[in-house]
């Protein structure tokens, strides 16, 4: 990677030499390993819920350059649920259309949010450094409010070991080396993880023989805020592919396909990259290269994200290639699924069992990314002559065909994984619409007074759709909220009812903390209630 020159440098959480160094070691039920957007998406969550969580990271804040850039509408829904998501949306690009190009020509153009009725688009464009710092605010307003949450900057992981109930870790600092212990260690530490290192653990998986450059530059240009997507640019030297999209404060994000055998420094020299960018927007732009890096498709994950007490989050348990936006998103919905199950754990409301349905949904999860973004790298460099052949088939029938533009791949963009068929789903009345069958993140809709999700308050909830719901406060200890919706009075736009009832005249699902379906009922009884939440909570399996 090479920092050509970035002012995002946020220095959040300088380093302060704590008591704690001096003592022995001293126990935490939660410990972070990472303080990057999944890590303190974590540590916000289970700090908000009550659980006491450090964060140890090797830097002062958050790291330079772009990185991700494209955060889709469920991460933006998972970040209104930890109060991050104004800032987030204020500061982004806001985006809902892309268009692929062949050559010249515009093959076609497509809108990822089409309907009405949801209170965040389908995708922001947000460097990085801006969504981990809107994090990281978020949790120091969260510290302001009693939030057990601590973070310590400078804190570098050095050694790990697993004890009978608990973790030990050796740290180091600029006043030296201590230990601690935690109950539980979330390794949310990148893809080159120094705890799956320390544990020999590994990844399954391909790496592509191909190469990529990133190019963000500074510039004034006219370009609406959309997705454009290249195959065979006509621009000069441009590669196999290009990408371009905006970002906030004038900057844009350009991608190139580079292909395998490259001179990687050569590439990154910038009167390599100038030339790239000059001959896409043209001698007469003025622009500066604010971050630059190139990079290989990797799809990868590893076999089991729990080892013992030892949880692996993010990137630190799978990769995938950037096209798709699925790497930070996919890791948020890690933290979101993570989160819940463990604060119930360490408050002694669920089995460590149900720690377990963490590494089952999100490894579903992290088959499907990578599932998609295998297929997208296949299509973006095809491996043999016939495989090109049939993509620019595909390309030139896409231009006046609709039925082949869903299998032009530019990289299937980020959607919220619904876990079907696993083992924390309850029952299901299949006459209700499959939108949002037992697995799936529910689906926002406006209400009289704001939007659904913003109701789902990140502990079990009984939606109840015009009718009564169970009088049921807490199961086994767990607590339940109760929700009553009237379509006749609550529905203005006629969204619930088309996503929740579909030919239904009423409904009640249970729905998780995370937001998703537990299991639903067009009637149900107290005791169906009951037995879904302590299934969906590790219990009755």
């Amino acid at each position: 990677m090479v920092d050509v020159r970035y002012d995002i440098a946020f220095r959040l959480y300088p380093y302060e030499k704590v008591a704690a160094q001096s003592r022995p070691a001293q126990r935490h039920p939660v410990v972070i390993v990472g303080g990057g957007p999944i890590g303190m998406a974590t540590a916000l969550d289970l700090g908000l819920k009550g659980t006491p969580v450090l964060v140890l990271d090797d830097h002062e804040g958050v790291g330079q350059g772009s990185r991700a850039i494209c955060f889709a509408k469920r991460t933006l829904e998972i970040a209104d649920r930890l109060g991050a998501g104004d800032a987030m949306v204020a500061k982004g690009v806001t985006w809902n259309l892309g268009k692929v190009f062949h050559g010249h020509e515009k093959v076609f153009e497509f809108d990822m949010q089409p309907e009405e009725g949801h209170k965040r688009p389908a995708f922001i464009n947000l460097q990085q450094p801006h969504f981990e710092k809107c994090l990281v605010d978020a949790i120091r307003a969260a510290q302001a409010a009693g939030a057990p949450i601590e973070i310590r900057g400078r804190n570098a992981v050095t050694g790990m070991h697993q004890k009978h109930g608990h973790v030990l870790l050796d740290i180091d600092t600029p006043d030296g080396p201590y230990q601690i212990e935690a109950d539980w260690l979330i390794a949310c530490d990148g893809a080159g993880s120094p705890i799956r290192a320390m544990m020999d653990l590994s990844f399954e998986g391909r790496v592509f023989e191909d190469n990529f450059l990133i190019a963000d530059v500074k510039m004034t240009a006219d370009f609406p805020a959309e997705r454009w997507f290249w195959f065979q640019p006509p621009f000069k030297n441009c590669g196999a592919s290009a990408l371009l999209h905006k970002q906030p404060d004038d900057i844009w994000r350009i991608d190139f396909q580079l292909g395998w055998d490259i001179d990687r420094e050569k590439e990154l020299k910038p009167e390599s990259i100038r030339a790239r960018v000059d001959a896409m927007l043209g001698p007469d732009v003025a622009y500066e290269l604010e971050w630059t890096s190139i990079y290989t498709f990797q799809c990868r994950r590893m076999k089991d994200f729990r080892h013992g007490r030892v949880i692996f989050a993010g990137d630190s348990a799978h990769q995938v290639s950037p096209f798709g936006a699925r790497g930070a998103n996919s890791g948020v919905q890690d933290a979101d699924n993570l989160a819940w199950k463990l604060d119930l754990v360490v408050k002694g409301l669920a089995p460590e069992a149900l720690l377990d349905s963490y590494s089952q949904e999100r490894g579903y999860g992290a088959d499907e990314n990578i599932r998609n973004s295998t297929r997208s790298t296949d299509f973006l460099t095809p491996k043999s002559e016939i495989s090109k052949v049939f993509r620019d088939a595909v390309l030139e029938l896409a231009r006046t065909h609709a039925f082949a533009r869903p299998l032009v791949n530019s990289g299937r963009l980020s959607v919220p994984c619904v876990y079907d068929g696993l083992s924390l789903n309850g029952p299901d009345d299949p006459a209700l619409p499959e939108l949002t069958r037992p697995g799936a993140a529910c689906v926002d809709a406006p209400l009289g007074d704001g939007f659904l999700l913003n109701k789902l308050a990140g502990v079990f909830t009984v939606l109840a759709i015009n009718t009564a719901a169970p009088a049921i406060a807490e199961v086994d200890g767990i607590p339940l909220q109760k929700l009553e919706i009237s379509t006749q009075n609550d529905d203005p736009k006629g969204a619930v009812s088309a996503r929740y009832l579909g030919g239904a005249t009423q409904a009640v699902y249970l729905i998780r903390p995370d937001q998703h379906v537990s299991g639903r009922w067009q009637s149900v009884a107290e005791h169906q209630i009951r037995s879904a939440l302590r299934r969906s909570v590790g219990r009755d399996l």
